[in-house]
């Protein structure tokens, strides 16, 4: 046998994989006598709603590349996880399938502590409609206090368009409104988040006329690497801050989110914030 396999070979050799860890009593086969664990072929194809000979061509190598369409009735017949639906287009395509938008269930405690450690860098965790699920202590002291908002109100474009204080922060607020409208077009279509977008961008539609004539622009911007941030610090003044924002491993639905003080004198002008300050005596 060669060692390099061909596509459709190993597009077989996963399937086949994949229907030996299922078992037929659990999902209403009967059990009887089998020449091998799992489900057999006709099943899987009986579970997909496809035909049985499509089915065994695809494990063969035979018929040409499937369907996205058909991709996804196996996945669903192998009950398979994202990451194995993913490998598995991955193998019949050559590429991952759309992407499926899912709403954030919130972080896990490892997440929160990978922002708690960051302190005094400022980082939050956001989904892909820019919902603040997550934040350290430097956030709310130089990005504001998220904690005190109702969760629904958690949302970047909603503080920046409807918050009098988060405009006043900015240099130029126009400038940056329109850079994150650009950069909230591509995350949210990237992720597939079509629906909850429309409910959002129809409520700041109605409540803010900037955010409307703006959104009807259009415009998008690319990845946000190098990008300064400026703001007018109440307590510290004027700030900058490196913005980065990073992909969370096994959570596609979430963005970690980082404010990089530009000096570490800006690091600890931070820290003293955080530092609870010796009360004077009486």
């Amino acid at each position: 046998m060669s060692e390099h396999l061909t596509v459709e070979n190993r597009l077989g050799t996963y399937l086949r994989d994949r229907r030996t860890k299922l078992d037929p009593a659990a999902l209403g086969f009967p059990a009887g006598r089998r020449r091998t664990r799992g489900l057999r072929r006709e099943e899987v194809a009986q579970r997909a709603n496809i035909s049985a000979t499509w089915y065994t061509w695809l494990e063969q190598g035979r018929g040409g590349a499937p369907s996205a369409d058909v991709l996804n009735r196996i996945a669903r017949a192998l009950m398979l996880t994202d990451v194995e639906r993913e490998h598995l287009f991955l193998l019949g395509l050559g590429r991952p399938p759309e992407v499926r938008y899912r709403k954030s269930e919130g972080v896990t405690p490892r997440l929160q502590r990978i922002l708690n450690a960051l302190d005094p860098v400022p980082a939050v965790i956001r989904t892909a409609i820019w919902d603040v699920v997550a934040w350290n202590r430097a956030a709310t002291v130089m990005l504001g206090d998220y904690g005190a908002l109702p969760p629904q109100q958690r949302n970047v474009l909603r503080i920046l368009f409807l918050d009098p204080q988060a405009r006043a922060v900015q240099y130029d607020w126009e400038s940056v409104a329109r850079f994150v409208l650009g950069a909230f077009r591509v995350d949210a279509a990237r992720a597939g988040a079509g629906v909850e977008v429309e409910a959002l961008v129809d409520e700041l539609c109605r409540l803010s006329p900037e955010f409307r004539a703006m959104w009807a622009k259009n415009d998008v911007h690319g990845a946000h690497g190098d990008v300064v941030k400026r703001i007018r610090h109440p307590v510290l003044g004027p700030f900058a801050f490196e913005y980065s924002a990073f992909a969370i491993d096994g959570r596609p639905d979430l963005s970690l989110v980082v404010y990089n003080p530009a000096t570490p004198a800006d690091a600890e002008r931070i820290r003293s914030l955080l530092t609870p300050q010796p009360k004077a005596n009486p």
